[in-house]
Order: structure tokens, then C-alpha cells, then sequence
């Protein structure tokens, strides 16, 4: 690979979530993707502890942030693209298939006329082979959905961004089961992915670690989820997948913070409009998910 971005983690403990500010290596400028807002859902409390240590370093090290970018719309971190944005610059981007994602979860809470359901809370949406830069890195756009309908993979050189599409190698593949989802499709994007040079580094959204393995890692390689994936290493075919993925994710329980997730992520990061009072209100659909 003649091109490897430098990539730094950030790991938000409380959602096990990963987000990463990826730097153009011949050059100050950078993206950051899958940023996280600190919700405390018992108290109804927003604050960006968080998102200021991605500011503050990114501040730090005289970056350009060209892009704020998500790889899908969360369902278990709230965005804090607005904020970074906000105290950076930069684009947002998430996928086009946003609109779906949008049109579902708009009905399910009800959303007022004001929002807008053609992805336009983002700067720019983008499709299946669409290709950008980050200075002078070139990034390239890879559908992946399954988990969703608007999951991305971002490649740039040596290095990709899968968010929930895979996890770790011995902990498996992204669940199937929320609207849009689908685990035939998630096979067939994760064989995308799995097409990459095998030395490609692959960057997860999150990782829980297992018994075996505390530790929390924020990357693996292609090689070894084809080797050691235990859901779809080498091998395993579409139906055994589907069968597995599927039987899974009738174990799960609703994770622990996708009602307000989704509400604020389909608006880019962006709370609902303030109510008469001046409140904004996140809303809790009774008997929708159960």
C-alpha cells in the first residue's frame, strides 16, 4: 500500500464506541468519523466531554478537518457531528440510503413537519463507488449494507472504516434484525469488505471484548476475519450465515440507547426543534419494538 493514513482512536467507554479522526499523510488535514455526545437517558442530559477531546487534540496536533463523516445512523451512541462541526468545520456525509432510514424511523416517533426526510440535515450523501479526498488521500465509498440500509464502508489507501459491520474476529457480524436490515444482504456486503487486500486494516465502530479477550481493540485486518471471523470466515456460505445471523439476533434485547439514538442521528446529530416551552424533547414510542 503506498498510502496509509494515520489514524487515531478515541474510545467513548459508557457505548463502547469507537470514533477516529483519520489524517491525509502528506498533509494537515483530517476526517473524523462516528463522533459521540455523553447522554445521560435517567437524567435527560446532554454534554460533549467527549467530542472536546477529539476538538482539543485535533486542535492540538494544527489539523484541517475536512469532513465529519458517519458510517450509518447509530443505534446505540447519540452523534456529536453537529458540535464538531461547529467548533471545527468541515462536511458531514453519511450514505444516500439515509432517506430510507429516515422515511422508517420518521413514522415511528411521529416527526413533525419540520423534519425532513431526504437526508438534507447533511451536507453531502454518499453513493456506492463515490470517490473524495482528505487533502490529498483519496477516499472511496463502499454500500455495505445489512445492518441497516445506509451502512458505509469509508476506504482510504490501507485503511478501512466498517462501523457495524463487523466487529472483532471472535466476536462476529453486525445484528440484522432493525428495520431495513437484512442478513443476506449483510453477507453479501461483508464479502465486499472481505475483498480488500487481505492487509487492509479494517477499523470497527465498537468492540465488548470477551472473556477471553478484555481488551479492547479498535482494529483487525481483512486476513484475519477471513481466517477467524466466527460468524463468516472462509467457508461458511450465505444460508449457513443467514441462519446463524438470524437465530442470533432473536437472542438480543433492544440496545440500550436506540430510542433516542435514532431520533437524534437521523437528524444528523442535530436534537429534535424546541416545543412551545422552549424544551426539546426526546420522545419514547410505547409497545413499538416489543
Amino acid at each position: 500500500m503506498t498510502h496509509q493514513p494515520q489514524v487515531t482512536p478515541f474510545l467513548h467507554e459508557d457505548t463502547h464506541t469507537f470514533s477516529y479522526v483519520v489524517k491525509d499523510p502528506a498533509s494537515e488535514h483530517c476526517a473524523i468519523i462516528d463522533s459521540v455526545t455523553d447522554f445521560d437517558y435517567a437524567a435527560g442530559g446532554v454534554t460533549f466531554g467527549s467530542a472536546d477531546t477529539i476538538i482539543e487534540w485535533v486542535k492540538s496536533q494544527g489539523l484541517i478537518v475536512d469532513w465529519v463523516l458517519e458510517t450509518h445512523v447509530h443505534a446505540d451512541h447519540l452523534s456529536a457531528a453537529p458540535y464538531i462541526q461547529a467548533a471545527l468545520g468541515g462536511k458531514t456525509g453519511i450514505g444516500e440510503h439515509i432517506c430510507a432510514v429516515q422515511s422508517v424511523f420518521g413514522s415511528t416517533f411521529n416527526a413533525d413537519s419540520a423534519f425532513h426526510r431526504d437526508g438534507s440535515q447533511f451536507d453531502h450523501l454518499f453513493k456506492d463507488g463515490d470517490q473524495f479526498h482528505i487533502g490529498q488521500l483519496k477516499g472511496t465509498i463502499i454500500h455495505t449494507p445489512g445492518h441497516t440500509p445506509a451502512c458505509l464502508t469509508y476506504v482510504f489507501g490501507d485503511a478501512a472504516f466498517v462501523g457495524d459491520t463487523l466487529f472483532m474476529p471472535d466476536y462476529g457480524t453486525a445484528r440484522c434484525d432493525f428495520p431495513g436490515g437484512d442478513a443476506a444482504t449483510l453477507y453479501e456486503s461483508i464479502q465486499k469488505v472481505l475483498s480488500l487486500p487481505d492487509e487492509t486494516r479494517l477499523f470497527l465502530c465498537h468492540d465488548y471484548g470477551t472473556a477471553e479477550r478484555p481488551a479492547l481493540s479498535s482494529e483487525t485486518t481483512v486476513k484475519a476475519q477471513k481466517q477467524l471471523n466466527v460468524h463468516v470466515h472462509e467457508g461458511i456460505s450465505q444460508d449457513a450465515f443467514v441462519s446463524l445471523r438470524e437465530e442470533r439476533d432473536r437472542t438480543l434485547g433492544m440496545p440500550r440507547l436506540m430510542l433516542p439514538s435514532v431520533q437524534v442521528n437521523m437528524r444528523a446529530g442535530h436534537m429534535p426543534e424546541p416545543e412551545a416551552n422552549g424544551v426539546r424533547y426526546l420522545k419514547i414510542p410505547l409497545n413499538c419494538f416489543n
